[in-house]
């Protein structure tokens, strides 16, 4: 039995229903107490609905009670009032967003084990995250895709958001087409086994096969002839990263544009972090060093730990992806950890638009979420950057997308 204190998870509006204590509105909270194991929330909104995971630990792996014992099953998802159950483990709440991703393929996997020299990658759909979590093998060998499904959002951060800066103006963005987005950024294992090199800093032996791939650029990742020529085309070079995984599998993967990137990170939320909250100032001008709520979601301001080496461990630099919360689409590390480039050239917004493409031309490529060295406000969901499409750097990654 995990015995924990609060412990905040923050998708939706509820709040804490235990010993009689109550959370602020925009939180979910689980508190395990008493040697009991005991769960209780009140659900307040009456246009949302919530699924109860369970882990051995707070860090997980988090599974849902589908085939749990018959006690369990009942609060699997349920709409509404408040539950209390008192089974020994960890517990969070998740809210089951509208348009979120539905069955039967919410999950597509490129299986790339079979490395440089294999003529076909062998792709496959699952309904739902596998018994026992995302273990290693999504993480090296195999490629995970969440489905996204198409919807309208806002784009941008509010005007009194902290840390917000001039480019970030909010516009409702439409996204046409499902799409599919990485659950887990490319790691430096799933790069070697693509591309058949090891282009990385952080090449630490025990640690580098998990770690996110860096120091690549958008030319490697799209080419450096044809795939310069978003967005007035999508193909790419034969010999980059995207070119061998189309040609080997037979489906047009891509960087996300800027809105999907955003879209898939936000999961319904409209605050700075996609768990729901905004960051708190620490009294530091202009710029948010620090916040306990990023703490939680992400790798950034190295790890609190100013200094770093090629060949050290995870507890500087860049952390194992899936190491951090996910959001509530389950989507990991799109806040912090490394820099992810994205198809548009770094211009201003278009403004309300479907399915925008960017800026005509450019000379900067965009980068969204943030890394293991950006201070906490340059890790919200709306923060921009932009860099030469020719330039890599050690705190410069990506994940894939399929669009459908």
């Amino acid at each position: 039995m995990k015995m924990m204190g609060m412990w905040r998870w923050a998708p939706a509006v509820a709040l804490l229903a235990v010993s009689g204590s109550a959370g602020r509105a925009g939180d979910l909270a689980i508190q395990s107490f008493n040697g009991m194991g005991q769960l209780s929330f009140n659900r307040v909104s009456t246009a949302q609905t919530y699924r109860v995971e369970w882990a051995p630990t707070p860090s997980g792996p988090w599974t849902n009670f589908t085939g749990a014992a018959a006690r369990l099953d009942a609060i699997a998802q349920f709409a509404t009032g408040s539950y209390t159950c008192s089974v020994p483990m960890c517990y969070r709440v998740v809210a089951t967003v509208a348009n979120a991703p539905s069955a039967p393929n919410d999950y597509l996997v490129v299986d790339v084990s079979g490395g440089p020299t294999l003529e076909s990658y062998a792709v496959s759909h699952l309904s739902a995250v596998p018994d026992g979590g995302w273990t290693d093998e999504y993480k090296t060998t195999k490629i995970v895709f969440r489905r996204m499904s198409a919807n309208t959002f806002t784009m941008g951060s509010p005007m009194n958001e902290l840390g917000r800066l001039g480019d970030e103006v909010q516009h409702q963005v439409t996204l046409a087409q499902d799409f599919y987005i990485g659950v887990f950024q490319i790691t430096q294992r799933q790069w070697e086994l693509v591309m058949g090199n090891k282009p990385s800093y952080f090449s630490n032996a025990a640690y580098y096969q998990t770690r996110p791939v860096e120091r690549v650029c958008y030319s490697d990742i799209r080419g450096s002839g044809t795939g310069t020529n978003w967005p007035a085309g999508n193909n790419v070079d034969a010999s980059s990263f995207m070119g061998v995984l189309r040609a080997k599998t037979g489906q047009a993967f891509d960087l996300p544009t800027e809105s999907q990137w955003e879209y898939a990170c936000r999961a319904g939320t409209a605050t700075a972090l996609n768990s729901g909250y905004d960051l708190t100032s620490d009294g530091h001008d202009p710029n948010v060093f620090w916040d306990a709520h990023l703490d939680q979601v992400g790798r950034y301001w190295f790890n609190g730990e100013i200094g770093y080496t090629q060949n050290g461990d995870t507890t500087v630099g860049t952390a194992i992806v899936g190491s951090y919360l996910p959001n509530t689409w389950g989507l990991y590390d799109m806040h912090g950890n490394i820099w992810e480039w994205c198809l548009d050239w770094y211009d201003t917004y278009p403004g309300t638009v479907t399915d925008p493409k960017g800026a005509a031309s450019g000379s900067l490529r965009v980068l969204r979420g943030g890394s293991w060295l950006t201070v906490a406000d340059g890790c919200r969901s709306s923060r921009r950057g932009g860099n030469s499409p020719d330039q890599g750097d050690y705190h410069f990654g990506f994940r894939v997308a399929l669009p459908q």
